[in-house]
Order: C-alpha cells, then structure tokens, then sequence
C-alpha cells in the first residue's frame, strides 16, 4: 500500500477508487483550504460476512488515518449509538433506518452495504417442493426483520394466510438450524450462513431465495450517519464514503480477502465458500433501490411495524455517493 502526503485533496481521494492510487484517501480537505487531517472515525458493524466491509476502511484510506470498528449484535443498538454520538457512522438494515425515519430520528442513508443474504431453508426430506406446500406447516422467523417482511411477501405470493394458513413461531436466528433438524419446525427464512449450514451438514434445503424485484427485491443494509455529522463534518462523511466504496471492491476482488478476514471471526472458511454465493457486497444507490425501500416501507406499515411511512427520498442523502462518482470519472 502506497502512503500520500496528507497535502492531498478529497478530488485525488476520489481517484484512489479507481485503483490508480492506493492510499491517497488518508486525509480529507477542509473547505477552509486549511491542511488535510487524516480521517478519524468510529465505525459500528457486525461481525459477519456481509456486514464486515468498514473492517477495510483503514486499508483504503492508509497513512494516519485511524477507523475504530465496533461490532455489534443488534442493528438497533448500532443506530442508538450513532444517535448517542458514540459512532460516526454505523451499518443497519433498511427496516431499521425505516423505523427510525418514521419516528423522525435525524439519520440519513449515505451509501449501501449488502445485498442478498437472505433463503427460504426447509427438511432435506420433507415432502415441500414450492411455497404452496407450506400450507399447515411450522415455520421460524424473527419478527420485524427483513426476514420477517420476505416470509410474509412469500406467504401472501403463494397464497397463504400466515395468520390461518400456517403456523408462525418465533426462534433466533442460530437456534434455527436445530429445530429444522429435530423436527420441531418444517421451515425457516433466515439470513446467512444458516441457511448455507443446513445444506452443508445435510439438514436442509433451500426452497427458494426471496428476492423479488416487483416488490422489495434483494436490498438488505445500508450505512447511516446522522443530519449534524453531515451537516458540521462533511468532509468526514465524504471520506468515510470513499473508503467504503474502495473497500467493497477490494473485497469483491479478493475473494480470499474477505473469507479470511469473515473467518477470523469464528465461522469455517468453508461454509464462508458457500455462502458467498448468496451475499452481494455493495455500495451503489439507484433509483430501483429506493423504489423497493418505498415497497419495503409499504409493507411494513401493513405489518404493523411502523405507525406511518417516511419520506424515503429524504431519509437517503445521495450527494456523498455522487461526488465520489465524479471523481471516478
């Protein structure tokens, strides 16, 4: 990795993303004209394989920069924090950047994180065969996750009432795997690697990925940062932005990279291969990706899970993702 003098502008951080120059992403150029300082930052995330991309941030952005990645287990705790001001930015799903919007929570969408994620897992044995089949059977699910919104879009599609069609129980993700094995539920939609898990240790099958692009398609998570950091450290939020960016691609494109950083956390590099297939690495936001946040918004205030919709537009600012386009240009 090439280290930059901190004299270099944000216009060359942009150029970094397109391999040209590693590391000159180290510091970020106040509108003053004043000398750079390195970006200096805490970064909440997950500890998973399709959430783990901030842990490339200090690779990206090299020289003094310093990114504090903080895990967490649970995406509302990850937006809490960043409210609180112990985060400069943090990873969460949409349903919970939805949520906070609908409350009126000052928190902004700046760029995505993961796509995919997600399968429809039931018996390796069992007689299920499309999601008709589902009628009269148990299936686990979380409530008020994108787990949850994708069971019941999968449920309404197929015909069934979750309500009288089918028996809803509600199991943590990783104690899933074995009430499918044992027999205590018939189905579960859970994201990954569980779903990955009990094909490999050949307790299930994937009877279908949820992702339909009429309706919420495959989006998953985004990183947020707050209205005042946008407001009083621009700068921050445009380098934060520019690593992520050069992050994802880096990871894309070290296929090794990423499973082996994944792995370090715990889980088999091997049931990592797998999974893989089913995880989308991303930082892009189109038109079609709000247009199913709206679907998304949609039918989770048919659910119940928030009180109103948002302005959706609103809870994405864009113009962090557009200048570090342009510099790509």
């Amino acid at each position: 990795m090439n280290t930059r003098k901190t004299g270099i502008t944000l216009l060359l951080a942009g150029v970094l993303l397109t391999g040209l120059c590693a590391g000159c992403g180290t510091a970020v150029q106040p509108e003053d004209g004043a000398s750079p300082a390195p970006v200096q930052a805490a970064v909440g995330t997950w500890k998973t394989a399709q959430t783990l991309t901030p842990y490339f941030y200090q690779e990206a952005l090299g020289g003094d920069a310093a990114i504090d990645v903080k895990p967490f287990t649970n995406p509302g705790d990850q937006k809490t924090a960043l409210l609180a001001g112990s985060l400069d930015m943090t990873g969460t799903t949409i349903p919970t950047a939805i949520t906070a919007a609908s409350k009126g929570e000052p928190i902004k969408v700046v760029v995505s994180l993961c796509n995919k994620c997600s399968a429809l897992v039931v018996g390796e044995d069992s007689d299920i065969e499309t999601e008709a089949d589902l009628k009269g059977k148990t299936i686990a699910y979380v409530p008020g996750t994108m787990h949850h919104v994708l069971l019941l879009d999968v449920l309404k599609r197929a015909g069934l009432d979750p309500d009288e069609d089918v028996t809803l129980v509600r199991i943590d993700f990783f104690d899933m795997g074995q009430a499918l094995s044992d027999g205590t539920i018939d189905a579960f939609l859970s994201g990954e690697p569980y779903p990955s898990q009990a094909v490999r240790d050949g307790y299930g099958r994937i009877l279908s990925y949820p992702y339909f692009d009429d309706s919420i398609g495959a989006i998953n998570a985004g990183m947020i940062v707050t209205e005042d950091t946008i407001k009083n450290r621009p700068e921050l939020v445009q380098g934060l932005v520019n690593a992520h960016i050069q992050a994802t691609e880096r990871m894309n494109s070290d296929r090794d990279a990423w499973l082996d950083k994944a792995a370090s956390f715990g889980t088999d590099k091997a049931l990592l291969e797998v999974s893989a297939e089913n995880i989308e690495l991303c930082w892009d936001i189109d038109e079609q990706y709000i247009q199913n946040t709206k679907n998304l918004a949609q039918q989770m205030l048919e659910l119940g899970m928030i009180d109103s919709i948002p302005d959706i537009d609103a809870m994405f600012d864009l113009s962090f993702l557009e200048q570090a386009k342009e510099a790509r240009d």
